[in-house]
């Protein structure tokens, strides 16, 4: 469908048009050769693009009235030829509506019009060329395609990571592993006894006050008669000096 709308590629208000001599040698035209101060006309120039076909129209700068038209099949090529002296100057084929063509000479005033109107007409001729290559390849291309579409019923099943049946459970145990405190209340703590004198054993107040290291604590006291065995009985025998030698110590 887009072959059927017609898209004007590149638009100049001025142009030139001579008529020229025949072609003097097989080395090209020669813009020098023309009346380039007095032009045979002067219009308004457009390239028309519809599909892959491209014209060049040459056109009255008021009414629009179409001057000539030259059919471009490619680029470069015999439609529309440089001329070897100039980058202004363009020989093109202009053909009429009962298919007789004649070739004139078209030139800009300006040597960036003759580059977009060069570079408009590349661009078209590059295109085509892309498209005829991509409906090459389109046309070559008979092997089986891979159909990776559902069929009818077809599922897929994914499998979302599970816990593995083999996996050790962490211990119950406070932070970095250690052993949680043993049950009860807090352990007693022994309060030193006074100078020269052997402190008196201290009864727990229920069994889960029980020191673990007692039983050890108490055949070591028998003899000494107190919770802090030797210190104790250190202090009770002997006098006030060396009872202040110890409390330095």
């Amino acid at each position: 469908m887009m072959a059927d709308y017609e898209s004007i590629v590149c638009v100049k208000p001025e142009v030139f048009v001579y008529r020229i001599p025949p072609r003097p040698s097989n080395r090209g035209y020669r813009a020098a050769d023309w009346k380039l101060d007095a032009p045979d006309y002067t219009g308004r120039m457009k390239i028309v693009a519809k599909g892959k076909d491209c014209v060049i129209k040459i056109e009255d700068k008021n009414s629009g009235e179409l001057f000539a038209q030259a059919p471009v099949d490619a680029y470069p090529g015999v439609a529309v030829e440089s001329v070897t002296d100039s980058s202004r100057y363009f020989v093109i084929r202009v053909q009429d509506d009962s298919g007789r063509s004649a070739f004139i000479g078209m030139g800009f005033g300006d040597r960036g019009d003759s580059f977009d109107f060069n570079v408009a007409l590349q661009d078209h001729f590059k295109w085509v060329r892309k498209s005829e290559q991509i409906e090459k390849e389109g046309t070559t291309d008979t092997g089986p395609k891979l159909d990776l579409g559902f069929k009818e019923g077809q599922t897929i099943t994914i499998n979302i990571g599970k816990k593995k049946s083999g996996s050790k459970a962490k211990p119950s145990g406070g932070a970095g592993g250690f052993l949680p405190p043993p049950p009860g209340g807090k352990i007693p703590t022994l309060t030193p006894p006074p100078m020269g004198a052997a402190a008196p054993p201290q009864q727990p107040q229920s069994s889960a006050d029980l020191d673990p290291f007692a039983s050890s604590s108490s055949s070591n006291t028998s003899s000494s008669g107190g919770d802090w065995g030797d210190f104790a009985g250190a202090g009770s025998g002997n006098n006030n000096q060396s009872g202040a030698s110890w409390v330095q110590f």
